[in-house]
């Protein structure tokens, strides 16, 4: 069993990649397909505004065996924190795709990356904490595991125990790892590159009242010079409302901010008041590199 663990946790490494964005410092990615395509958090793939939209050498790509390669950032999703990165290059050992739909509560998980400078790190742990819809299938939400992160894990795979990856890791809140389902990985990569308009806000969708089943968002992060940057917004924050609605599901969210162009209203609870506050936002275009 040792040794076919060992096996497992080696051909992570080898599917796991460190990213160098300029001026950004590093983090981890996974090689998707075998043709190039890398998966890693849009938080990680940051980069400096006056770069060329898709230029090789918005990023560099240090893969398992020493190769260092420029790659493309070809589109990024700040709201679901996820990046496709594109490297000229062929034959990679890319991941083996597992079903984050049928993970279970206290299953052992792996997570590689390249914390604090050590080149693919391992770490084991369990899940525990999933969130299911209605329909029995893993929502937006996160995979959250019990296991050991640090900086340089995010973007990197969360695999289940035959090395199948279930989620990209993306945050620690808590003392628990968070980490982006792999069906929503697919639904990123399969989604169609289009303008939208953004926020610049990642959140975690949590149940406020059980009884009328209202959503709302934690605020987990503010991106830098982002719409939301330039309001009163803080980490924590907790949105219960936007442009006069009350929120019922992630979708909610979804399609006020897809079809607001201008200023938005959001409500929001701060600490453990339950007094709602307000903020209008000057909804910006995003770029379909800052989708």
């Amino acid at each position: 069993m040792a040794g076919s663990f060992g096996e497992v946790v080696e051909r992570l490494r080898r599917s796991t990649v460190q990213v160098r964005v300029r001026r950004n410092g590093s983090g981890s990615g996974v090689i998707w397909s075998p043709d190039g395509r890398i998966v890693t958090n849009a938080h990680v793939a940051e980069v400096v505004e006056s770069l060329g939209a898709g230029s090789l050498g918005d990023a560099e790509v240090e893969f398992w065996d020493g190769r260092h390669i420029p790659a493309r950032i070809v589109k990024r999703d700040r709201r679901r924190d996820l990046a496709l990165l594109e490297v000229e290059a062929s034959g990679l050992p890319a991941a083996t795709i597992g079903d984050s739909n049928g993970l279970r509560v206290g299953e052992l998980v792996i997570a590689v990356g390249n914390p604090l400078g050590f080149s693919g790190a391992a770490s084991t742990g369990v899940v525990h904490r999933l969130n299911w819809n209605e329909a029995g299938l893993l929502n937006r939400a996160w995979v959250v595991s019990q296991l050991r992160l640090a900086p340089g894990n995010s973007g990197g795979p969360l695999a289940n125990a035959h090395g199948e990856l279930v989620g990209i890791n993306t945050m620690i809140a808590g003392g628990l790892a968070f980490a982006i389902p792999s069906h929503v990985v697919a639904e990123f990569l399969r989604a169609p590159l289009k303008q939208q308009f953004w926020l610049g806000l990642v959140v975690q969708p949590v149940t406020l009242e059980r009884s009328s089943r209202q959503l709302g968002f934690i605020v987990m992060n503010v991106i830098p010079d982002s719409p939301a940057d330039r309001s009163s917004l803080l980490r924590n924050d907790i949105l219960v409302g936007a442009g006069g609605r009350r929120l019922y599901s992630v979708q909610d969210l979804d399609d006020i901010r897809a079809n607001r162009d201008g200023v938005l209203e959001l409500q929001f609870r701060r600490g453990v008041s339950k007094n709602i506050r307000s903020v209008a936002i000057q909804v910006a275009p995003a770029s379909v590199r800052a989708a």
